[in-house]
């Protein structure tokens, strides 16, 4: 897809990862190692995406984001953080993040996360994208009264993707689109908060829908591993889905049960402890 990154983090070893990883996919990446440096180089050169610690030192990366809505509002946001609080995520949201990465994170959650970003940044340069096939227009009616429902209740954006994802499967932009307009919001905030909360998803799922943590506990047991066999087994990669559209396969950021590390979950069961050599043992129960 290819693209202008710039990632701010005040830890080499983070900074030097980033561009590892995200050079041979395409991307042009510049660093820089705190708030100001990065200023700097936003202030003389475009980017498209800017991928930043939370935490750093002389100025923190809230401070930076809104210097980048006020000064390069069309560019992409994605935040770094160790242990983000509820109070610096809800605050970055509303500052219209795209997404977000935990520190320690694996090469392929940042190849993941970034070519999410990069397309919702693509698709907001088309002002009108074809809805999918799913998308008929009796569920564009029931949208409607979906966002219709929640419009004037606190918290609405939540339910209304809630029940939209119910209704459709997944939540594509020009869903999220819809539910931001219904709702006099940014798309921005729709699209940060479909990216941070791993029950929803902007891509169709299969039958059966398999998940692989990545969260810490299960990423240092093999998580990684795990997924390249489930990969190999069901002849996809990860977000994409069987041709006879029986799985799909996804990884999250933690799945709350650190304690069976490494965990796989098919649907609403959860698998624990696994194995990579057994991954294909626990499909057979679906197929």
């Amino acid at each position: 897809m290819g693209g202008r990154i710039l990632v701010v983090d005040d830890e080499p070893v983070v900074v030097k990862s980033c561009e590892r990883t995200l050079a041979p996919e395409g991307y042009t990446v510049d660093t820089a190692s705190n708030g100001r440096e990065a200023i700097g180089k936003l202030g003389k050169d475009s980017f498209d995406l800017v991928i930043t610690d939370l935490k750093m030192p002389d100025m923190d990366g809230i401070e930076l984001i809104r210097w980048i809505r006020n000064s390069k509002p069309g560019t992409g946001v994605v935040v770094i953080t160790g242990y983000p609080s509820q109070e610096s995520i809800k605050e970055a949201l509303g500052l219209r993040i795209l997404d977000y990465l935990p520190k320690p994170f694996s090469p392929n959650l940042l190849i993941e996360v970034t070519q999410k970003a990069m397309e919702f940044q693509k698709a907001g340069e088309v002002s009108v994208a074809p809805p999918p096939e799913e998308y008929s227009e009796e569920m564009v009616k029931q949208l409607n009264d979906i966002v219709q429902k929640y419009r004037k209740k606190p918290g609405s954006l939540i339910p209304v993707l809630q029940e939209a994802q119910e209704l459709i499967g997944y939540l594509p932009p020009p869903v999220q689109r819809h539910i931001a307009k219904g709702l006099r919001i940014s798309v921005s905030e729709v699209h940060g908060v479909v990216s941070f909360y791993s029950f929803f998803t902007m891509k169709p799922k299969g039958k059966h829908n398999v998940r692989v943590c990545l969260g810490t506990a299960c990423y240092v047991k093999g998580a990684e591993e795990i997924v390249k066999k489930l990969s190999e087994h069901l002849s996809i990669d990860v977000g994409g889905i069987t041709e006879d559209k029986r799985f799909s396969l996804e990884t999250v950021r933690c799945l709350g049960a650190c304690g069976l590390a490494p965990v796989v979950v098919v649907d609403k069961d959860t698998h624990g402890s696994v194995a990579a050599i057994s991954v294909n043992e626990v499909l057979k129960a679906y197929e």
